[in-house]
């Protein structure tokens, strides 16, 4: 209006009613009539009388700011049930909440950081258990280990069986070649892998095999948190908690959490953090990348190197478990490289074997094919032999030596170590499917013969046939008919 326009013309550009208009024009503006909070009660104080007596003295004495408001509730019900009921919680939980404001105990505060692009990064394991993942219709056990970068939250993770120091060797190097740079700073818990064991009294700083790695790499500092001060490596601990919530809304989506392999879980994970996470902080991700130092002209190994002598039971300890090897090898000091997740065994450098590292509680494994050309030599060390049940490589070969116990009595050790030596020689599937068509058909009642029959059958002899040589006169007498 004051521009000339008229009243209505001013309302309708204000968004409002001309009478709207005529109402603040006449009185105070919207800002000039706000209501004053009030400062007095309009009903009497419930907890008059007791809270200064009985309610102050028990918030006073919890520093912790532990009592809840509850319990503090049930407290006055039940001495005084006629003047106090239930349904006054709420009210006692805003005393209680402005109590604690004005006078309460001092609450814990979080400084707000800020990370300079390129200069830090922590990694740390967590448990994926409670993803509920399966791998060929088994519970899945397994950790996830995850690499962050502190300053663009740029997260990398594989998974993992173990913090084992040739886990963390290999996430850590297939983090940074996937990243394609190296951050000033590394940062993580005081994980055993890493540091040295309190047990040998040397404290908790950095072992010497992964410092070597860190310097090799070409970290410049490695910083490591204080224990059961999960807090001081926050960045890493948040990113677990958030990528197992993705993984979950992703598997939700997928409509299952089977996979065939370990490798395809994996895949999955990785795929997820990169849709979810990573693609939407590409912009921070670049500015980091330009901070970072360049990458050593190739990883260090991830395997650690131990050179057991191969003891007369054809077998090595390795990191106190026990492995059977080839027998042939007995006495000879051979060399054994531990990964994260195999064992490679090497004789003068020419790799002789590959198997599956052991995990968790299982502290011995024996393969029946290591032993099994001594023990059909010797089949009564069966009975009293150590790793017995690690010679029944399925559950029917212990059902076929249970029937050959009932059908043979003591001569059941000699039959069944025969059998074994037979699926070493030839293929165990086929031994197997023999014994299960015998333990249908006959009753249990079977002995290494009738195996051996059905596995490898004896070749019939082939008749002699003579067949006398041809005569040139009847072909003669051919050719002169056709003339």
């Amino acid at each position: 209006m004051n521009e000339g326009k008229t009243q209505e013309t001013a309302a309708a550009a204000a968004g409002m009613s001309v009478r709207t208009a005529r109402k603040w024009q006449r009185g105070s503006l919207p800002s000039q009539t706000e209501a004053s909070p009030r400062d007095w009660r309009t009903r009497k104080d419930p907890f008059e009388g007791v809270w200064e007596a009985k309610i102050e003295p028990l918030l006073e004495a919890d520093t912790g700011a532990e009592l809840e408001a509850k319990t503090l509730m049930q407290l006055l019900v039940d001495a005084d049930p006629e003047r106090f009921s239930i349904g006054q919680l709420r009210t006692m939980q805003r005393r209680v909440r402005d109590w604690r404001a004005l006078r309460g105990p001092e609450k814990g505060v979080y400084f707000e950081q800020e990370h300079p692009p390129g200069k830090e990064a922590g990694l740390d394991f967590t448990s994926g258990n409670s993803l509920g993942v399966t791998v060929g219709g088994q519970p899945f056990m397994h950790l996830l280990f995850e690499f962050v970068l502190i300053a663009s939250t740029w997260t990398w993770a594989c998974v993992a069986f173990s913090e084992s120091f040739e886990a963390l060797v290999e996430g850590l190097q297939r983090a940074l070649w996937t990243l394609g740079g190296v951050p000033r700073q590394l940062v993580l818990d005081k994980m055993s892998a890493a540091t040295h064991d309190l047990q040998k009294g040397r404290g908790r700083g950095l072992n010497k095999r992964f410092g070597d790695v860190c310097d090799h790499l070409g970290f410049k500092k490695v910083r490591r948190i204080n224990v059961r001060k999960a807090h001081e490596n926050g960045a890493v601990e948040v990113r677990h908690r958030r990528t197992k919530s993705l993984i979950r809304q992703a598997l939700i989506l997928r409509g299952s959490k089977d996979f065939e392999s370990a490798a395809e879980y994996e895949c999955f994970v990785q795929r997820t953090l990169e849709h979810d996470h990573n693609r939407h902080i590409e912009g921070r991700l670049l500015e980091e990348r330009a901070h970072l130092d360049p990458l050593p002209i190739q990883p260090v190994p991830t395997y650690t190197v131990e050179t057991p002598k191969v003891r007369r039971w054809s077998t090595v300890r390795v990191r106190c478990r026990i492995y059977s090897v080839p027998s042939r090898l007995i006495g000879h000091q051979v060399e054994i490289r531990v990964y994260p997740n195999t064992i490679e065994l090497r004789y003068r450098n020419e790799l002789v074997e590959v198997f599956p590292r052991l995990r968790g509680e299982l502290n011995h494994r024996i393969d029946s094919r290591h032993v099994i050309a001594s023990l059909v030599r010797k089949p009564g060390a069966f009975a009293n032999y150590r790793f017995r049940e690690e010679l029944y490589p399925t559950l029917t070969f212990r059902r076929a030596y249970d029937a050959l116990v009932a059908a043979h009595g003591d001569r059941a050790d000699v039959e069944y170590v025969r059998i074994l030596h037979l699926s070493a020689k030839t293929m165990e599937a086929d031994v197997e499917a023999a014994l299960v068509r015998l333990l249908e058909a006959r009753g249990g009642r079977f002995d290494y013969a009738a195996v051996e029959a059905q596995v490898r059958p004896r070749e019939s002899e082939l008749p002699v046939i003579n067949i006398p040589s041809p005569t040139l006169e009847d072909y003669d007498a051919l050719i002169g008919g056709a003339a």
